[in-house]
């Protein structure tokens, strides 16, 4: 079936005919939950088209696969508190509690978040820290990003015109390993973040770091892993971090309206020694 289409509005009932919408008209916005889009959108309405995805079969169900586990673009942030998930997503979890309000919640989605590619986006560290690759598809096949390669900067991503976003791939390893989401704001809710951490941490039989994962938001033009710290951590019990200098040599943080690069900086520390420390 194709759907329906109004005007500049298409809502295409099967992936084949999104695919098809998105090469014949590379200048069509895919849309889901839509809560960025309209938004942004409010002082200012500009002429595009938009393919609204929210038709399309089979993309919403979180699934557990061979390698990977599957996080599909219809997916929202209430599927994702409420589906069973093993302990390394407990982050990611902790962060759909904090993005917007429960409405919201209900409505966005992860892969729009991840589209939308802000700074600021509270799923897109957590993500990282849980190595996640990004499936795209067009009428010409499949490609696999890695998240760090898929988020470009503010507002860009590196989705091409006649692609959609089919999903995430999150790796099945180290399912059993802690992980935690810290973020700081104004307030607790309802905020966009001065500062966030998340970091995905597997310790041994003796209770040392073995493996750790760790990804700072809000601190540069996109959430930024950082090796050299999680480096630092091997061998430790991460109670006593101390960051250093060259630990934060990825972030490049700004002064804006919410806080000051030097408070951000001074915040990622703080962030950092709790988050190994849980």
């Amino acid at each position: 079936m194709i759907g329906r289409t109004m005007g500049s509005y298409f809502r295409p009932l099967s992936l084949a005919d999104a695919l098809t919408a998105l090469a014949a008209a590379p200048g069509l916005v895919p849309l889901a939950g839509g809560t960025d889009y309209y938004p942004a959108r409010v002082a200012w309405m500009p002429d595009e088209a938009v393919l609204d995805v929210t038709g399309l079969p089979n993309l919403r169900q979180i699934e557990a696969r061979a390698d990977h586990w599957w996080i599909p673009c219809l997916a929202t942030w209430t599927d994702v508190v409420e589906v069973s998930l093993p302990p390394v997503f407990d982050g990611l979890k902790h962060a759909a509690r904090q993005v917007g309000g429960m409405q919201i919640q209900n409505v966005a989605t992860l892969v729009g978040n991840v589209c939308n590619a802000s700074p600021a986006a509270d799923g897109i560290a957590c993500l990282m820290a849980l190595e996640a690759s990004v499936e795209l598809v067009s009428a010409e096949g499949t490609r696999l990003l890695p998240l760090e390669d898929f988020v470009l900067g503010p507002r860009q991503n590196a989705r091409r015109s006649d692609e959609l976003v089919r999903g995430l791939r999150i790796p099945r390893q180290h399912e059993a390993s802690g992980s935690v989401f810290l973020k700081l704001g104004a307030r607790r809710y309802l905020v966009i973040s001065i500062a966030m951490v998340a970091a995905v941490i597997t310790r041994g039989a003796d209770g040392r770091i073995a493996r750790a994962r760790v990804a700072v938001g809000s601190c540069a033009a996109t959430a930024r892993r950082l090796p050299a710290l999680e480096a630092a951590l091997i061998g430790t019990s991460g109670d006593t971090l101390t960051v250093l200098d060259e630990h934060l040599m990825p972030l490049s943080p700004i002064d804006d309206v919410r806080a000051t690069a030097a408070y951000r900086r001074q915040a990622v520390g703080t962030l950092l020694r709790r988050a190994a420390a849980r």
